[in-house]
């Protein structure tokens, strides 16, 4: 997750950070709890965000994708949609997560997609479908993120309080 060049985002958001300096990848990104379990962003924008992990090295005693890994995947891509949606004076912190696992998944990438539900000035709430290779529904989540003001401290760059 370290280089996520790969990463497309809309052309606004991108000249929005620029223009402060911050890189993007990094700042929307899983940090080191992602890297380690592989988290990769594919697309994020306020209205879509993709992102996928691996199964291996994810699992639970069972040999199936473990339920916390779901999650931490489910949080990652409701709040980086939730920063986008906040934009460079708001950090989106988590204050609601639910999750229904639907299926056991033994092998291969799942792949996350959240879009979402509601986008207010102090809440966004994202639902975040993960399926899959076959696009079968693994796991269904709802994040719901409080938008606050960036604070000193907050490991915001400055100059990104807008």
């Amino acid at each position: 997750m370290g280089e996520q060049q790969h990463v497309r985002f809309p052309q606004e958001v991108i000249d929005e950070y620029a223009a402060l300096g911050v890189d993007l990848p990094a700042l929307f990104s899983a940090g080191h709890l992602g890297t380690r379990m592989g988290v990769e962003i594919v697309e994020a924008s306020a209205d879509r965000v993709v992102g996928t992990m691996p199964v291996e090295g994810n699992t639970q005693p069972y040999g199936l994708l473990h339920g916390g890994a779901s999650a931490v995947l489910a949080e990652t891509l409701g709040s980086v949609g939730s920063m986008l949606h906040g934009g460079s004076s708001k950090i989106a912190v988590g204050v609601d997560l639910n999750c229904t696992h639907h299926r056991g998944v033994r092998s291969g990438l799942v792949t996350g997609v959240a879009t979402p539900v509601h986008r207010g000035r102090s809440t966004a709430t994202y639902e975040i479908v993960i399926s899959d290779e076959e696009g079968r529904r693994v796991c269904t989540a709802r994040l719901t993120c409080l938008l606050r003001d960036v604070r000193q401290g907050d490991g915001v760059p400055a100059g990104t309080t807008g």
